[in-house]
């Protein structure tokens, strides 16, 4: 195996740049993040994730971060990014610091990727997916005659490594990451940054604590801290909330009926949330603001579900 990476001064401080970070103040040192990227209007299951991860930084009286997760720039829709936020404050979630974006942040990942460069611990790579056909996708070395026209860099993944994770909702989790995962991407082939690499960068330029977001994320939590632990930065704790599935059990972001929630209207949209975050006893309130701080006095985590998918959406004619 591969020595971990130590970080020099110098890392770090591209890492960091011109991104307005500051050190975590709050007592319980808990901060928390909700990340969407600007590919579409908010629905139901992305309010969940954003309702349930402010819920549970405000149970430890921690912060709460708004990050816009646009490294996939042909997936961006021009426009998107305001109507999130604008949909957002509609809720009456706003980010405690200053919103920052991925598309801002290429310094600090070619950084990143250097050192793992330089430790041995990425490696070039030109093979294509047809070329990794026989072994489902899953990388264990170059074949001897790649297809692919333009390099890939992939982190190397030891053979026999096994990682864990103790999700605070959906348990103990273990994933063979040179069996089921293999090498993984962490600049592709079209010039972009891959999610993996983007994210545990930008977790620990802003000393996220605790990430909290949809269970479909579950199996990436592995990757992510092995990513960590090569870059040595700091581990996060996981929390992987239900998803929220349409009635014919579609995740909602890939089904028709994922209509954008209404910020103009919020108080349906919230009381679903709750109840598919597991809390019964309804809140009547006639406003946003008032609802989040009576959300934040009863809300109880463990009663979320200890489930990778809760309920199910029924067919609906309107915005929620």
């Amino acid at each position: 195996m591969a020595p971990h990476v130590k970080i020099k001064p110098r890392l770090w401080q591209i890492m960091t740049l011109n991104t307005g970070f500051r050190p975590i103040t709050t007592e319980s040192r808990y901060r928390g993040r909700f990340a969407p990227s600007p590919t579409g209007p908010l629905h139901l299951g992305s309010l969940m994730a954003a309702i349930g991860s402010w819920l549970l930084a405000r149970h430890a009286r921690g912060e709460w971060l708004i990050r816009i997760e646009d490294v996939d720039t042909p997936r961006c829709i021009a426009g998107i990014e305001e109507d999130q936020l604008r949909t957002l404050a509609g809720f009456g979630l706003h980010s405690d610091l200053p919103v920052i974006r991925q598309s801002a942040r290429q310094e600090a990942y070619r950084a990143a990727l250097q050192s793992l460069l330089n430790t041995g611990d990425a490696f070039r790579c030109r093979c294509s997916r047809s070329d990794l056909r026989d072994t489902g996708g899953i990388h264990r070395h170059c074949v001897s005659q790649p297809s692919g026209h333009a390099e890939a860099i992939r982190l190397r993944i030891p053979d026999g490594l096994a990682i864990a994770i103790d999700d605070a909702v959906q348990g103990h989790f273990v994933q063979a990451l040179d069996r089921d995962v293999g090498d993984f991407v962490l600049f592709r082939s079209d010039a972009l940054w891959a999610y993996q690499l983007a994210v545990v960068v930008d977790d620990a330029a802003q000393q996220i604590t605790h990430v909290v977001r949809g269970a479909d994320l579950l199996d990436s939590a592995p990757r992510q801290r092995f990513l960590q632990q090569r870059l040595a930065l700091p581990t996060t704790h996981y929390s992987h909330l239900p998803l929220v599935l349409d009635s014919d059990g579609n995740k909602l972001s890939k089904s028709s009926l994922a209509l954008p929630v209404d910020g103009k209207n919020p108080i349906p949209a919230m009381s679903a949330v709750w109840g598919l975050l597991g809390q019964i006893e309804p809140i009547k309130v006639a406003s946003p603001e008032a609802w989040l701080l009576e959300a934040v006095r009863r809300f109880d985590p463990l009663k979320i579900p200890r489930s990778t998918s809760t309920g199910s959406c029924p067919p609906c004619h309107g915005r929620v």
